[in-house]
């Protein structure tokens, strides 16, 4: 690894020397110009459809490219000629870093045209999208341009898997570790599957796109338009929820075909990535022989026949009731946030339920948010072994998960994630009631946000609401809780502590 020297830094001009000392901000800021420059180019696939389309809102994003290319060059250029070597402490700078700083300059061309919105919408809008959550502050998407709500799935897609294996893809080529940075923002435990981290970034990026065209591909054939389509499609393999209507997947909610490729592209994007690429490369069972996979399917299956059957019994024929369930169950767990209808208004039963629904998440090493259910599966592999404890004081018992011996590490790393999971939804409730904000409100607002799963319950930002009406405080806090829970908390957390800024 490579170490500046006092005599080296001390002959350079005093700006660079601060890039390099103490942590050294010269390699991150570097690799951040390069995601700025990344984030340029795709800006301009909307800007040439605005082109295509005549919207006056071209400008807006003409302007954002120049800002954000500007910048993305700027931080190239004085880094230039540095050494890329990435200590530990430099990646969760990075990690947390990119985030933030995609999701400011993504949010331009929102503040410079149409809708022209606050500093504190466009920026949770844009923080919605990257995090893959899926809260909107917007209303009148139906009227919005073609190429902002094409940049609106963009943003979603970019959030789902593609920063990750862009960084993956990318650091490798500054000689850094791309598999490192993987790590910090996934709880992804899976062994590689192919040797080095540049190979895994394109098996995973060939599978991302290659799903997102057969989503996008079967969206069309089943009757969306062609911009639907694409839409839809990114937005349910990323599980970002973002849709081009006010109703979202309530606007399809007499095609029942389009629903059941919802969940088909929602499951997609919530199962590991990394266990398509082994499933055809080693094994073809190697997905489904995944405890965390069964255990998905097996909670869904669950849900899905309980309250479809407690649907029916309210008047609601059944297979239209499985079919409105599967969509919004499937739609929670996996943290993709469409709706097809309002399923807090189903009953007390049902909103209980999606309440609880929002902690899960999808599989670890998916694009989804939430808990992951492994940790819950961890969790009760530790309780059902306390229990044998308390009957067999001297027994030993042996914790295993997917056939291997669950090491300490690991354990400790589900109980402190668990802990300040629970203690961040607990603080940012508590910090929205603060502002006026009803019970119901702040409490699925804070779990939606963490979790980045999208709507939350209630009248004001339930399945049929939207963001708008809160508090610009609100907002910003909320965006930070979307961005803390899809960087897994913990990586953000560490900032905050004294010990990793000391030299």
């Amino acid at each position: 690894m490579t170490r500046f020297s006092a005599s080296s830094s001390a002959t350079l001009p005093r700006p660079l020397r601060i890039l390099r000392n103490p942590i050294g901000m010269g390699p991150i800021l570097r690799i951040l110009g390069v995601l700025l420059l990344v984030l340029a180019l795709i800006m301009l696939i909307p800007l040439a459809l605005l082109a295509i389309e005549g919207d006056g809102q071209l400008w807006s994003f003409a302007l954002a490219f120049a800002i954000t290319f500007g910048t993305g060059a700027a931080l190239v250029g004085i880094t230039l000629g540095m050494p890329i070597e990435l200590r530990p402490r430099q990646m969760f700078i990075l990690t947390t870093a990119s985030w933030v700083v995609m999701s400011t300059f993504a949010s331009l061309p929102m503040q410079l045209g149409a809708p022209r919105l606050s500093v504190a919408d466009a920026v949770f809008e844009s923080v919605s999208a990257i995090t893959t959550t899926g809260a909107t502050v917007l209303v009148g998407i139906d009227d919005l341009s073609d190429g902002l709500k094409l940049w609106r799935g963009l943003m979603q897609w970019m959030g789902g898997v593609g920063i990750i294996v862009m960084a993956i893809a990318v650091l490798p080529f500054l000689r850094v570790g791309g598999m490192r940075l993987f790590q910090t923002e996934s709880s992804d435990w899976s062994d590689k599957v192919l040797p080095r981290a540049g190979t895994v970034a394109k098996a995973i990026g060939l599978v991302y796109v290659g799903f997102t065209l057969v989503c996008m591909a079967s969206y069309w054939l089943a009757g969306m338009t062609p911009l639907d389509a694409v839409v839809h499609g990114m937005t349910s393999v990323a599980t970002g929820g973002f849709a081009n209507y006010d109703a979202s997947f309530g606007h399809y909610d007499d095609q029942p075909l389009i629903l059941w490729l919802g969940v088909l592209g929602m499951l997609t994007g919530a199962l590991p990535f990394v266990l398509y690429i082994r499933m055809v490369r080693e094994r073809s069972g190697a997905l489904w022989q995944d405890q965390q996979v069964r255990g998905l399917f097996a909670l869904l299956t669950v849900v899905i026949l309980l309250l479809s059957l407690y649907r029916t019994l309210n008047g609601i024929p059944f297979f239209e009731a499985l079919t409105e369930v599967a969509f919004n169950v499937v739609s929670v767990v996996t943290t993709t946030g469409y709706a097809s209808s309002d399923y807090s208004a189903w009953g007390p039963l049902s909103a209980v339920a999606f309440f609880y629904l929002m902690f899960v998440g999808g599989c670890s090493g998916s694009t989804s948010g939430g808990m992951k259910i492994f940790r819950f599966q961890i969790g009760l592999i530790m309780l059902v072994n306390q229990l044998r404890y308390l009957v067999h004081a001297s027994g030993v018992f042996v914790q295993r998960y997917n056939g291997r011996l669950l090491t300490d590490d690991q354990v400790r790393g589900v109980i402190a994630f668990s802990f300040f999971y629970f203690f961040t939804v607990a603080a940012l409730a508590l910090g929205l009631a603060a502002m006026g904000l009803d019970l119901i409100t702040a409490l699925s607002g804070a779990v939606t946000a963490v979790s980045n799963v999208g709507p939350g319950l209630g009248e004001t930002i339930g399945p049929s609401g939207t963001f708008a009406s809160l508090p610009d405080a609100a907002k910003w806090m909320l965006s930070l809780g979307m961005l803390m829970g899809r960087l897994e908390i913990l990586t953000v957390l560490v900032l905050m502590t004294p010990t990793f800024w000391r030299k």
